[in-house]
Order: C-alpha cells, then structure tokens, then sequence
C-alpha cells in the first residue's frame, strides 16, 4: 500500500478518534498536527482531518499546522479531507475548517479523493461544498454520533477504490 499519513487536529477528542480509526484501516502513520513536522506532510498520501469551531474556524492546532501544509511540496500527493461540525448549531459554517484545508491544498495536490454526498444533512451552508458536493467525509458528532463509524467505514472503502 502507498506511503499514507493520517494527520489531524482534535479538541475533544473526536477528530483524534476518528483519524486513529481510518489510520487503522489503512495501515497508516496518525500524527497530531500539533506535533507534526515538515516531513509529516511528505507522503504519497494525505489524509488531513480537523474540527470546525466558533464560526467556520479551524481547530486550534491548525491554525500553526497549516503553514507547514502550505509550505510542503504537494504536487504528487494525494489527499483525503475529513470533518466534525454541528450542522443544527452551526447550520451556516458546517464543516467550513475542512473547506479551509480543501482551499490549502486543492491546487497543489495531484488528486483529491474522499469526496461526500451532502444528501441527508441539514445545513444552509459550508465552504466544504465544492462542486456540490462535501470535499471529504462529513462528520457530526454532536447530533449524529450514531452514524459516525459506519459514514468512516464506507468512506475508507470509496478512498481505497478512488486510490487504485
């Protein structure tokens, strides 16, 4: 299997449980992004994860992590994008930090895959929409915790089809 990081930023733990459980499945490296370095985001494959806070924000640790994204080379690199919002609270900014990653990396990376039905969510709006579409895997733990594991399964099984 290709070279795969898993790298992700966690308040509360979901995001960080979530990027251990896809990492598993993939047989992959899963790095903090809080103690990630340059050489972190050299892989063939990336899967970046994080969390949206306050209104459409990245998760704290991004927030110095994506200059190292920003800064690495990219362009053989495939990449993979995951998510957790609440999309009753935050109906107007549901999931905007993984649009943020999305917008990071979308012209440097060779491939995008992962990408997500928005069908059967409630939400007004995200900058995770492409294309009508989510850019990776949508999340929601606070009011869909019980769909959680099944939406990561079916998620890593498109990315593995996607990849090949």
């Amino acid at each position: 299997m290709a070279d795969i990081k898993v790298i992700f930023g966690s308040s509360t733990g979901s995001t960080e449980s979530a990027a251990h459980k896809i990492a598993a499945a993939l047989n992959a490296d899963c790095v903090n992004v809080a103690k990630a370095t340059a050489d972190d985001f050299k892989a063939s494959t990336l899967i970046l994860g994080t969390s949206t806070w306050g209104f459409g924000e990245l998760q704290d640790d991004w927030q110095t992590g994506i200059a190292r994204l920003q800064a690495a080379n990219l362009s053989n690199t495939t990449v993979a994008l995951f998510g957790f919002g609440d999309q009753e609270s935050f109906c107007d900014t549901y999931l905007d930090a993984m649009g943020i990653l999305y917008e990071a990396v979308a012209s440097k990376v060779a491939k995008i895959v992962g990408k997500t039905s928005v069908e059967g969510y409630n939400h007004n709006a995200s900058r995770a929409v492409v294309d009508g579409s989510f850019c990776g895997l949508a999340l929601d733990d606070v009011n869909e915790a019980d769909k959680t594991e099944a939406r990561i399964d079916a998620w890593v099984k498109q990315i593995l089809n996607e990849m090949a």
